[in-house]
């Protein structure tokens, strides 16, 4: 069985034991793929996000737990999924999902302590950043700046993660 056809299998098992359809892919990356949720009985759209590795998923649990307990839903008006619930069995986030302008994907975030890169390695990746958003570079440091005043340092900056409505 491929890496993919597990995590489909997990998603699906997930699905089949909280009375949620699993519904069409909505992303995936390096860390797992999300799928949109259905459920019969309660109202809202949500999607799960099953991790290819522990590591990741234990990472990304605990950000939306922290999140979560500061009652973090946006950052300087960008939405923040809420997580709904987790499965430590099968490396799953159950989440809301969120439209323009959001942040979100926080499995390579770091908790409590920023990663320790060398300075020439930091320039060249803020050089990236400020290409990739351009005139939004400033806006998205001050993100930057209000996770980390809660303990978050994400490192996976892309305007995929840190979308703008246009």
């Amino acid at each position: 069985m491929s890496g993919r056809e597990e995590l489909v299998r997990r998603a699906q098992a997930y699905a089949n034991r909280t009375g949620r359809a699993l519904g069409k892919q909505l992303g995936s990356g390096v860390h797992g793929i999300v799928f949109a949720v259905e459920s019969q009985t309660e109202p809202g759209r949500a999607a799960i996000k099953v991790h290819e590795r522990e590591r990741d998923y234990c990472r990304e649990r605990d950000i939306y737990l922290r999140l979560l307990d500061h009652g973090t839903t946006e950052i300087r008006g960008c939405a923040v999924p809420e997580m709904i619930g987790y499965d430590n069995d099968s490396w799953i986030i159950e989440m809301t999902i969120v439209v323009r302008p959001f942040v979100l994907d926080f499995a390579g975030a770091y908790l409590d302590q920023a990663p320790d890169f060398p300075e020439e390695v930091l320039a060249d990746w803020r050089a990236d950043k400020e290409e990739q958003f351009g005139p939004r570079w400033p806006e998205v440091l001050a993100i930057l700046r209000a996770l980390e005043a809660q303990g978050i340092y994400m490192e996976d900056v892309s305007p995929g993660n840190i979308g703008f409505a246009d």
